[in-house]
């Protein structure tokens, strides 16, 4: 596990709620969220939408990303890819694709009946890959409980998992929204430990120190040739950072920036 992995682990994740701007913790912000939903549902019980958890694969060890969305039902997959690579992903117009999980996140391993009979009832046909059609509506895919995989560039990966927390009788405000999303994380500069980070370095961050203010940065770039010629990259508020040619999303811009003191 490298420097950059255990210092995350360290971290503080806390997102704020769309409805009340009250500031939840990671692990309760989407029961929080799903009080506020049920209660837009008792007003209108018409359509269907689904209250949507998204967070890094836990296999990778950065869990403390995450998106809460609210997805209308007649959202196709599309939506949500394109949502997804506009908040957290896009850089160099990579391949992506959603699917059902190969194994069981609990229990024994494999798949049992059950979930079998449900995802070929919400799928209809799949590839042999359990990959799914990004035409597909949300209401024709998800369920409360189920677990997606989905995949951004199949070279360098960004893998998350998207969780269905759970299912509400009324259309959503639009086709998503985004009803929390964990503030900037606390990457303060590796050299002077005071100042937020502004940069990372691609070529160090798998093997020790790799945050920088833009003070420090100046002093980085004497000691590793690569940093100044392409090594450089801005710290931003996303699984994607420092990967590929990602410098940052296209929405939310204002909780996309680096960590305020």
């Amino acid at each position: 596990m490298n420097k950059l992995t255990t210092m995350q682990e360290k971290m503080k994740s806390e997102g704020k709620c769309l409805f009340c701007g009250k500031m939840f913790a990671k692990a309760g912000v989407n029961k929080h969220l799903a009080a506020h939903l049920s209660e837009i549902a008792l007003k209108e019980q018409t359509g269907k939408s689904f209250l949507l958890k998204v967070e890094t694969e836990k296999r990778y060890g950065l869990t403390h990303y995450f998106l809460s969305l609210w997805v209308d039902g007649e959202a196709t997959l599309k939506s949500i890819d394109k949502f997804l690579r506009d908040i957290w992903l896009e850089c160099c117009g990579h391949l992506s694709a959603f699917s059902y999980p190969r194994r069981r996140r609990r229990g024994s391993g494999l798949f049992n009946a059950t979930d079998i009979f449900q995802m070929l009832a919400k799928v209809n046909k799949a590839t042999d890959s359990g990959e799914i059609p990004m035409s597909r509506k949300a209401k024709d895919v998800l369920y409360k409980g189920l677990v997606l995989e989905y995949e951004y560039d199949f070279g360098s990966t960004t893998a998350l998992n998207i969780t269905v927390v759970d299912v509400f009788f009324v259309k959503a405000e639009k086709k998503i929204v985004l009803l929390s999303r964990n503030e900037p994380l606390p990457f303060l500069c590796v050299t002077c430990k005071k100042v937020p980070a502004t940069q990372i370095c691609t070529a160090c961050m798998y093997d020790g120190d790799a945050e920088f203010c833009d003070k420090c940065a100046k002093k980085h770039a004497k000691e590793c040739e690569d940093f100044d010629d392409y090594a450089s990259m801005p710290i931003v508020n996303s699984p994607r950072m420092g990967v590929c040619g990602y410098e940052g999303g296209r929405i939310d811009i204002e909780r996309d920036g680096v960590y305020q003191l």
